[in-house]
């Protein structure tokens, strides 16, 4: 048997379209389902050269998204950086989520301890992006962090997330893994229950 490679326009193409009807049959089965969920508020995450963008309707205002967002390599625990940015008209708060890739997401910030160290934690009552501002999740301080990896989050990769809002609506983002070898914080499981 032999395979031809497809171009990258038809691979594009095909990714693409295999969105969309994964949103559509996701769509279909969550209106069937009898339960409300919360409502998703369309994002977009900076996009990856070669890759398709949203469409110009889910990148016009009212969103939360993303910008320049990557996740740190490696395995157990790790974070995902960004700006996140809120052009909307009110402040919309960040609590924690899933991922296919952890069995949790969720908002961390480093805080001083009275010995003067550094400790990262869980950031109580979430991470509050302003309205028409934003917030910064670098190495060090805000982050969100992915826990209990089921796989390594290899370079060149990349990793899908949902967060929950405080009004109960969700933010989508996938972003590149990227090796980072600073900031090279203690993920102890024992602090992520």
């Amino acid at each position: 048997m032999t395979c031809t490679p497809v171009p990258p326009a038809h691979r594009t193409k095909r990714l693409a379209e295999m969105a969309t009807l994964a949103l559509a049959a996701a769509t279909t089965l969550a209106s069937c389902s009898g339960s409300p969920d919360p409502t998703p508020i369309p994002v977009a995450s900076s996009p990856r050269p070669g890759s398709a963008a949203l469409p110009p309707s889910a990148q016009q205002g009212g969103q939360v998204t993303l910008q320049s967002g990557w996740a740190k390599a490696g395995s157990g625990m790790t974070a995902v950086f960004g700006t996140v940015v809120n052009p909307g008209a009110k402040d919309v708060t960040l609590l924690g989520g899933s991922s296919p890739a952890a069995a949790d997401v969720q908002i961390h910030s480093m805080v001083k301890q009275p010995d003067g160290s550094m400790k990262m934690t869980q950031k109580q009552g979430g991470l509050t992006v302003p309205a028409g501002g934003s917030a910064e999740l670098t190495p060090g301080a805000d982050h969100i962090m992915l826990v209990n990896l089921h796989s390594a989050l290899v370079n060149g990769g990349d990793v899908s997330l949902v967060l929950r809002t405080a009004d109960g609506a969700n933010v989508e983002w996938t972003v590149p893994v990227r090796s980072f070898a600073g900031a090279e914080e203690t993920y102890a499981p024992e602090d992520h229950r």
